[in-house]
């Protein structure tokens, strides 16, 4: 069931993420979309959770943020659909998927190595641009489960400027051994506080497209650091 709220006190795109992430901790919280615009939430839940539970969530009764019924009868929307959900990553991994295949195909056969080469290029690129949109919400988002931003905040703005880095050192194709073996070294960290967070159902938001959307942390993002580890490691073998 779908569920939308008033809700008051968010002033920012920060106050957005923290109350997302916060009602998101929630059990049988599946989804959570707010709008700082329009003062609402809009809740997807396994069962049915009282207002207190939800104010609780928010810092209780003194908490800036406060929740209230939208109207006499709660609003019920339709769930999103998987590919509704992911359409913005599907998009990009297609785009860069169809740039990386052209690049490549330039000499024939197929050049692995230039595929791999580009397609991180242009994913390091495209993720870091999108955190570079909100990067102090970004790092707020990724300190919810990466495990390094949790015990060092400035961790989250490093990892974006790490991003833009490779994303430019492989499009120049410079150091290609060292900046391989840097892109294993973060990915694998970086996959570490995913897999923890979808083994143990946390549904907290994926920063891995910045704030800019509403992605959950699923598989879907295991696979996508998965992709990046996997690519580098066989990009060391092949050299």
């Amino acid at each position: 069931m779908t569920h939308t709220y008033q809700l008051t006190g968010m002033t920012c795109s920060g106050c957005e993420n923290k109350v997302k992430n916060n009602l998101l901790i929630l059990p049988d919280v599946s989804s959570v979309e707010v709008s700082k615009e329009a003062s609402s939430a809009t809740i997807s839940m396994d069962k049915h959770i009282s207002l207190d539970a939800l104010q609780q969530a928010l810092g209780g009764q003194e908490s800036k943020y406060q929740i209230s019924d939208a109207t006499p009868n709660e609003v019920v929307e339709e769930t999103k659909s998987w590919a509704a959900t992911y359409k913005p990553i599907l998009l990009i991994f297609g785009y860069v998927t169809a740039i990386s295949l052209i690049v490549s195909l330039q000499n024939s056969p197929i050049d692995i190595m230039v595929f791999m080469r580009v397609f991180m290029a242009g994913f390091f690129l495209t993720f870091s641009f999108f955190k570079m949109l909100n990067l102090k919400a970004f790092a707020e988002s990724y300190a919810m489960y990466d495990i390094v931003a949790k015990k060092f905040s400035p961790w989250g703005y490093i990892y974006a400027f790490i991003e833009l880095g490779l994303g430019l050192s492989f499009a120049l194709n410079l150091s290609p051994v060292i900046v391989n073996w840097v892109t294993l070294i973060v990915m694998t960290v970086s996959i570490l506080g995913v897999l923890e967070s979808v083994i143990n159902k946390k549904k907290i938001q994926c920063a891995c497209l910045g704030a800019v959307f509403n992605l959950p942390m699923s598989t879907v993002t295991i696979v996508e650091d998965a992709i990046m580890i996997g690519m580098s490691a066989m990009m060391l073998i092949l050299m």
